[in-house]
């Protein structure tokens, strides 16, 4: 017998604790050796005014074991509380974001048979970096972070994923015709990492057609690389379109940490009712189970989940007439797998995860590159300026004024679009405007020399001394010659 491997585990809120014991009793049946620490983190925590929702001995157990079992949890409303998953993902570097979906045809309703898809999910930027302001009256702002080596981390961890799984294509999907520079990158670092990996076939999809056919045609995709709303959005309606998001579970690896919870959420309302379905956490425990070298005891727990299914025992929320023979509790169905260990079912397709060719590959940590050369070119300040009409004409004569240290005023847009100069009359404004200052080029666009952090600070003094309210500035920089920064539309 091994030694049993340590794991932390949080019971979670609402149905948590009834299948968080469903998945441990599984699991131990079917010879997992774990070595238990259960914490406390959800609702509890935040209620008895722990603002992060997390029990202080939850850190050094989650640094000691390394892995993290946890049911859904509860985030009151309200009050400003972070969620927990986002806190735990960002603190131990989570970066990565593993959920495989596929059809249970025809034992779990579906319209689509066929599907077998990995999505793998960058985990920590994008907008979930949750930088938001309030900036005036009418418009708020969001910053979208994506960088260069968590853009490398989740690529090379789609294809290396992809190649210990036996995985014939990776896709991604970006939304690069429109955010030219953070989806830009992502895609342009899928196509330099993806050259290493001849033996797969390779494509990208702009997000919103990718997303429809993920919704009516998945049974073309296998593995598919997203930033991480995009994978948080495709991921739930792949998993919903294969029968229900109660089916499925997800890893988070990280190199430090890993976490394993299923895809959906809490449910409340049938909390104590004994009739949830454990099926998504027991799958995230069988990714648990695969990611601590336990493969056959993960192997018998997803065969016997799946001859339980072929079988027709089915929990209430897949339950279906003429296919289902009989319809259990949380209890029976727990009962139904663990008689059905060390059985493989004969229509679904078994796994075999006990020869160790499949798997979770581990995290790598990120790449720093020799930095560019950057140059700071000019300055984008935003006004809050609700005067005139909101006529750019107007605020252009007072901007050009303040005009100095070899900084010229070069553009104002309105919510991205151009209204000076030679803006269209038609185009509507808020009281939101960035206001474009560099050193003019040769072409009017592009920058011209080089200024120094002084030279703002001096324009933004004459902004202040002449009553206007700049509310943010970007610096403007190219790096190695190339603009760091986007075009107004219509420029």
């Amino acid at each position: 017998m091994t030694n049993p491997t340590p794991i932390t585990v949080a019971r979670g809120d609402g149905i948590g604790p009834e299948i968080m014991d469903a998945c441990l009793k599984i699991m131990q049946a079917a010879g997992a050796q774990l070595d238990i620490e259960e914490v406390r983190i959800g609702q509890a925590e935040y209620l008895n005014g722990n603002a992060t929702g997390i029990e202080d001995k939850a850190w050094g157990s989650l640094r000691r074991t390394g892995v993290f079992f946890k049911a859904p949890l509860t985030t009151p409303q309200g009050g400003g509380y972070k969620s927990v998953n986002v806190t735990l993902r960002k603190t131990f570097g989570l970066y990565a974001n593993v959920r495989p979906v596929m059809s249970y045809h025809p034992f779990v309703y579906t319209k689509h048979p066929h599907v077998n898809i990995a999505i793998i999910r960058e985990n920590e930027e994008d907008l979930y970096a949750g930088i938001e302001h309030r900036q005036t009256e009418e418009v708020y702002q969001t910053l979208k972070l994506i960088s260069r080596p968590g853009s490398e981390r989740i690529v090379r961890y789609a294809f290396e994923y992809a190649r210990l799984n036996h995985r014939r294509k990776v896709t991604c999907f970006t939304k690069d015709n429109i955010m030219k520079m953070t989806d830009g990158q992502f895609h342009k670092v899928f196509d330099t990492i993806g050259a290493e990996y001849p033996e797969i076939e390779k494509e990208h999809w702009i997000i919103d057609i990718g997303a429809a056919k993920a919704a009516t045609e998945p049974e073309i995709f296998d593995v598919i690389v997203m930033p991480n709303l995009y994978g948080d959005v495709v991921s739930d309606i792949a998993a919903q379109l294969t029968g229900s998001v109660g089916l499925a579970g997800s890893a988070n690896i990280g190199e430090k940490v890993s976490m394993f919870e299923a895809v959906h959420g809490s449910a409340p309302d049938i909390a104590g009712l004994g009739i949830a379905n454990p099926s998504g956490l027991l799958f995230a425990g069988v990714l648990l189970l695969i990611h601590i070298k336990q493969h056959e005891a993960a192997e018998r727990v997803r065969n016997a989940w799946l001859k339980t299914i072929e079988d027709g025992i089915h929990t209430g929320d897949v339950y279906q007439d003429g296919v289902s023979k009989r319809r259990v509790n949380t209890e029976d169905f727990t009962a139904a797998i663990i008689e059905r260990l060390g059985q493989r079912p004969i229509m679904l397709h078994p796994v075999n995860y006990a020869a160790g060719d499949t798997g979770l590959p581990p995290a790598t940590p990120p790449i720093r590159r020799e930095p560019s050369h950057k140059q700071l070119v000019g300055v984008d300040m935003f006004l809050d300026w609700d005067e005139q009409g909101r006529n750019p004409d107007a605020l252009a004569e007072r901007l050009r004024a303040i005009n100095g240290d070899g900084l010229e005023l070069l553009m104002i847009t309105n919510r991205g679009v151009k209204v000076w100069p030679d803006g269209a009359p038609e185009t509507f404004s808020t009281d939101h405007w960035r206001c474009r200052f560099q050193t003019p080029g040769e072409d009017g666009v592009r920058p011209g020399a080089p200024i120094t952090h002084q030279a703002i600070v001096n324009l933004l003094q004459r902004a202040h001394d002449a009553g206007l309210d700049c509310i943010k500035t970007e610096n403007l920089y190219t790096f190695d010659g190339e603009l760091g920064f986007s075009l107004g539309q219509g420029q």
